[in-house]
């Protein structure tokens, strides 16, 4: 029953969104400035729980396939969201909060639809686990330097903000994990189902307290937000496709580029760090139910389609010797061993709804 709930998700966040779009009053008991990050904190506490050693030995074992994705992750989108916010001529606020979601990191969604895609689970955890952790300074510093001509931010607010909404609540869960196991199964049946129906009242919320500016501006910010999230997706799958010359990983970098995190985006707008911080969090909002929407489509569309990596030629010639060659089944190896874990529903499955 949880797990259709988690399942779920994307048809939950656009009719909560509905919901608060054509009655307000549903939502608007909620407290922006007070509840969002405790709320985000018990998102990436989800996140934390779903996190094992075995998560960190796996990007020891791969760092450049990990760091490339993280790479292609904080240079796509930052870019994107900056062209995009420019060419659709976005009001100051709403243009600095939509580079702001665009220098987010990925979101944890992105895990459960990497698994229903048939692409490298293992990999997407990993790269979500270090875009996560290296936004504590990454974000803060692009976010300042591409809005910071249109409005002043103050990046130690916004590096502070990062490190007790992300930071901390993600290593408690991981410690609770590995020092309290009775503890951590009991949390981490119900962790994605709390995680996801704390994403969906923070993003309904937003829209309830909205309301009238989505109906001047809304149709305009969903396409701007949605161009962001389309473009990125594509150019992570080419960019990794070339990379890689493995459709499977070329897949998992196409979803943690395109997913981001939402949930983070709204936090950090309201921080303090921003004026307007409403309008700036308004992008951040729409940015959570497009990136599951376009995560669902991606799913629904390679899961019907099974990855055939043996067919495509390795970019370094067969030259490079047998390392390069029993690359390809330990990626395989770890995938299934993610897929595993995944099925048994004590693994990455767990922190995915955490968006």
């Amino acid at each position: 029953m949880l797990k259709f709930l988690v399942d779920a998700f994307p048809l939950w966040l656009f009719g909560a969104s509905l919901i608060a779009l054509f009655y307000p009053p549903s939502f608007l008991w909620l407290d922006l400035k007070t509840a969002i990050d405790p709320m985000l904190g018990v998102v990436m506490l989800a996140m934390g729980l779903s996190l094992t050693v075995d998560d960190f030995a796996r990007i020891a074992r791969r760092p450049g396939a990990v760091m490339s994705g993280v790479l292609l992750q904080f240079t796509i989108m930052p870019a994107v969201g900056f062209v995009v916010a420019q060419w659709f001529d976005l009001e100051t606020p709403l243009a600095v909060g939509l580079i702001l979601v665009s220098c987010c990191p990925g979101g944890t969604a992105s895990n459960v639809v990497s698994y229903i895609a048939r692409a490298d689970v293992a990999l997407s955890v990993s790269m979500t686990t270090v875009s996560t952790i290296s936004a504590v300074i990454v974000t803060p510093l692009l976010t300042t330097w591409l809005a910071g001509s249109r409005v002043d931010v103050d990046p130690v607010t916004l590096i502070m903000k990062v490190a007790v909404v992300v930071l901390i609540p993600v290593i408690a869960g991981l410690g609770i994990r590995q020092l309290f196991p009775a503890i951590a199964r009991v949390l981490i049946p119900v962790a994605p189902t709390v995680a996801m129906l704390t994403v969906v009242i923070i993003v309904a919320g937003i829209v309830a307290s909205m309301n009238d500016t989505i109906r001047q501006t809304g149709g305009l910010l969903i396409a701007a937000v949605g161009c962001v999230h389309v473009t990125g997706a594509v150019l992570g799958y080419l960019l990794g496709r070339l990379l890689t010359r493995r459709e499977q990983m070329a897949r998992t970098t196409a979803i943690e580029v395109g997913m981001q995190n939402g949930g983070l985006a709204i936090s950090l707008a309201t921080s303090g760090a921003f004026a307007a911080a409403s309008l700036v969090a308004l992008p951040g909002a729409f940015s959570g139910l497009t990136s599951c929407l376009i995560g669902s489509v991606l799913a629904a569309v390679w899961s019907r389609r099974p990855v055939d990596d043996d067919q495509i030629q390795p970019m370094v010639p067969s030259a490079a010797g047998a390392a390069q060659s029993s690359a390809p089944d330990q990626i395989d190896s770890a995938a299934e061993q993610a897929d595993g874990e995944c099925r048994s529903g004590d693994g990455v499955f767990e922190g995915g709804a955490g968006q």
